[in-house]
């Protein structure tokens, strides 16, 4: 975790979290901390415990042992209380078919006990937050576009004015166009509200969090910022390299560079005689400008473009979840192994 949010103050507190279903832990001893204002990504493989946890933390499910608070509230203790402060957004978000979305939300703000003399200035500003007052705010929900219907979703979620709100999987399912309007209103709630986002779309996690946490397995296998966790997991430098050459002549000069440089793989040959490689580097440090000095002292080689591969978010999950799973291997591996030396699968 870092170290900056030890000092700020937070809205999400969630310590030692375990969900059994007999002898299944869909979750174990899951904690972290949301800051206020803090817009972070929950990500993990199906069946990783994501939607547990996030339906754990809107007080929909009970926990097998551990705590939640939202706002200093005890989600076990007092749900009542505790869902006041959330705004839920479920993944495929059932809507009325047959409601105006003005009826709707208006129906859901009574639900949330807002004032009664609340209740038309929050519907209205909750229509305004999602661009829902003037192109859909007297149409019926049945007819709405798929993003539209999520914006429905979101208003409803926040026209409390929760001070946390939860959203489960928000992108799903819509066009790059609606997903860039939905990307644009979660940013606008940044700093006025945590918001917990669960998506398999990594890509925009990455654009839209300051923060990431990685389940699988029931377990928190990573957290932090997308830049923190580059350096936590990914080893490697990458670089694609675009240039004209024979291709043995190309594999002498990198391994005459040297710095744990080698060819990963040939990417593609293009019909202009070029060939785009990616290379790896196992010892971190910009080598672009090495790599572009030594080949442009052999006239053999003419080279179009050398550029610097950024670690993805998708590159980070897949190293977070990989060492996860390769841990529980050696664990098991290990235990097997104790079993074996004990006599304990001998049947005595």
């Amino acid at each position: 975790m870092d170290d900056s949010l030890q000092e700020m103050p937070n809205s999400v507190i969630v310590r030692r979290l375990t969900k059994s279903y007999g002898a299944v832990k869909a979750i174990d001893n899951v904690s972290f901390r949301i800051g206020k204002g803090e817009v972070v990504g929950f990500l993990g493989p199906n069946g990783a415990g994501k939607s547990t946890t996030m339906r754990i933390l809107a007080g929909l499910m009970p926990a097998t042992s551990g705590s939640v608070h939202i706002c200093g509230i005890s989600v076990a203790a007092y749900p009542e209380i505790a869902r006041r402060h959330i705004g839920f957004m479920p993944e495929n978000n059932p809507l009325p078919e047959d409601l105006r979305v003005s009826e709707y939300l208006t129906f859901r703000a009574r639900i949330k006990d807002v004032p009664s003399a609340e209740v038309k200035k929050r519907v209205r500003e909750a229509m305004e937050i999602c661009q829902l007052h003037h192109k859909a705010a007297n149409k019926i929900i049945g007819n709405l576009s798929k993003g539209f219907r999520q914006r429905v979703g979101i208003a409803d979620a926040i026209l409390s004015k929760p001070e946390v709100i939860i959203m489960d999987e928000p992108t799903i399912g819509l066009d790059p166009h609606q997903i860039i309007a939905i990307r644009e209103l979660i940013n606008s709630l940044r700093g006025k509200m945590s918001v917990i986002i669960s998506s398999h779309i990594l890509p925009e996690i990455e654009l839209m969090c300051d923060r990431v946490m990685i389940i699988n397995q029931g377990s928190i296998v990573a957290s932090g910022t997308p830049e923190s966790l580059r350096k936590d997991f990914i080893s490697s430098d990458k670089y694609e390299v675009s240039l004209k050459s024979p291709p043995e002549e190309f594999k002498k000069v990198v391994g005459q560079i040297g710095r744990g440089l080698s060819i990963e793989k040939l990417l593609r040959t293009s019909s202009d005689g070029y060939f785009d490689y990616l290379l790896k580097s196992s010892i971190r440090g910009d080598l672009g400008c090495e790599l572009i000095s030594e080949l442009s002292k052999d006239t053999r080689f003419a080279v179009r473009a050398v550029a610097y591969k950024k670690p993805s978010l998708e590159d980070i999950f897949m190293a977070a979840t990989r060492r996860s799973w390769e841990q529980v291997s050696k664990l098991k591996a290990d235990n097997s192994e104790f079993v074996r030396e004990s006599g304990g699968g001998n049947g005595r």
